[in-house]
């Protein structure tokens, strides 16, 4: 496997890579739902590329970027196990240089659910996703079910820009105490765990009002389902050790 820094040695290395390209973009903090999307990709690419970029432009909150988890050691060995053979690593200033100023604006999907709660979330998701695979020009990129809304997003992105990727989206992993596997779930304690497993229990009702029933005494932001294809079932809510959002 390869650790590599900046656009130009990537593009530089793929090109020495005959074959189709395989890409699962991350944040870090890599757990089983990222090495599935791995498996996926090893099985269908000649070449399997990751990248791991804590995003600062999809976060609101300074404090919530100040405390995402940041594993790089762990994560590039954890990339290798999987089979990975590129794993893409940049700074801040790389993805974003100086003067950088073009966003994509991402419209109603970016506006709905997570995007009323966090504005300016979902543009910060599509650019950086664009930069992305136009530094790798993958065939496929690989996503998790889970993050349903950013999958719709995307969605929409490849098919109005008309990119050349295939997007694949493969099932939600979860541990087996229900609760979605997220790189954020590191923060919760024992007690903060207990009380966020009432979040896929709701969802699992496939019903909001049921859910939102199950959702009482948390503070709920919302609960409906979401006109995705297929629609799901979605929730986010205010728990001890922060934002909690579900779907199924």
């Amino acid at each position: 496997m390869t650790l590599v820094r900046t656009a130009e040695e990537v593009r530089a290395l793929l090109r020495t890579r005959p074959g189709s390209i395989g890409f699962i973009p991350t944040m870090g903090a890599l757990h089983d739902g990222h090495v599935s999307l791995v498996t996926a990709a090893r099985a269908e690419c000649d070449t399997v590329v990751a990248s791991i970029f804590v995003n600062p432009a999809q976060f609101g909150d300074p404090a919530d970027l100040a405390h995402y988890p940041r594993t790089e050691a762990a994560d590039v060995a954890r990339a290798e196990a999987a089979g990975v053979d590129v794993v893409f690593a940049p700074s801040a200033t790389e993805m974003y240089p100086d003067g950088f100023d073009t966003w994509v604006d991402v419209g109603r999907l970016g506006t709905i659910l997570e995007g009323a709660f966090r504005p300016g979330h979902f543009r910060g998701v599509a650019t950086v996703c664009l930069v992305l695979f136009d530094i790798v020009r993958p065939d496929r990129a690989y996503f998790g079910q889970k993050d349903a809304q950013q999958v719709e997003v995307l969605r929409r992105m490849i098919r109005d820009f008309r990119l050349p990727v295939t997007l694949r989206v493969m099932p939600t992993m979860r541990d087996p105490d229900g609760l979605a596997m997220s790189s954020r779930n590191v923060r919760l304690g024992p007690a903060d765990r207990e009380r966020a497993l009432v979040l896929p229990r709701a969802l699992a009702t496939r019903d909001a009002v049921r859910a939102r029933q199950m959702l009482a005494g948390m503070d709920v932001e919302y609960v409906e389902v979401a006109p995705f294809d297929p629609p799901v079932l979605a929730a986010a809510v205010l728990a001890l050790a922060g934002r909690m959002i579900g779907l199924y």
